[in-house]
């Protein structure tokens, strides 16, 4: 750059040449290059189409979730009620051993040299009183005795412990009850322990 004499008028002086930027900004570039390459606007019939295919996808997903909501509280209410149900099933196996125990005790005091003995005939009344006083209760929490003698059998509810050759009756029969079952509530708690009959040639 020349240098100007400072005794040189102001009118006759020369303004210093200004440098002219060589290269556009980057940004500046790309702006320009994304304006180019925009897409055209959607006219009202596209943006119409558009806005139904995106109400409908929202409302799909709303469905969804709504039904999976229904589900889990469903499946939570069916969890709850069979807790409800099952709860005294633990109980349940504690008592029936009573319960066995009674019945044998009651057995055992049947007969006609016990109903003549008038020191044991009140003793067998008192069992038999507090058997069904125990049973009774049972029934009222739905803890049902199962007791198939006679019925086919049945290995949802049976469990046979032995099999005798009985011509009498039909194959696979209940013959014989050597300790009664038990359900709560419909469901098996204790499978009846019973004898099973089947035929000469062991079929």
């Amino acid at each position: 750059m020349a240098e100007q004499d400072p005794k040189q008028p102001e009118a006759e002086r020369q303004p210093e040449a200004v440098e002219q930027p060589t290269d556009i900004a980057p940004e500046a570039s790309e702006a320009a290059s994304e304006d180019a390459e925009a897409p055209a606007e959607l006219t009202p019939e596209e943006l119409v189409t558009q806005l139904r295919e995106e109400l409908i996808t929202s409302e799909d997903a709303a469905l969804r979730a709504q039904a999976d909501a229904q589900n889990v509280m469903r499946r939570a209410e069916q969890d709850v009620e069979k807790a409800r149900k099952f709860a005294l099933e633990r109980f349940c196996n504690e008592l029936l051993p009573v319960v066995d125990n009674l019945e044998r005790a009651l057995e055992a005091t049947v007969g006609e040299a016990v109903d003549d003995n008038e020191i044991v005939k009140p003793i067998a009344e008192g069992v038999a009183l507090t058997l069904k006083s125990f049973l009774d209760a049972l029934k009222k929490f739905n803890i049902e005795a199962v007791e198939p003698e006679g019925e086919p059998f049945d290995p949802q509810l049976h469990q046979a412990m032995s099999l005798v050759e009985n011509p009498d009756v039909e194959p696979n029969t209940v013959i014989a009850v050597m300790q009664k079952g038990y359900t709560l509530n419909g469901r098996l708690v204790r499978p009846a322990m019973v004898m099973v009959s089947k035929s000469p040639d062991g079929k």
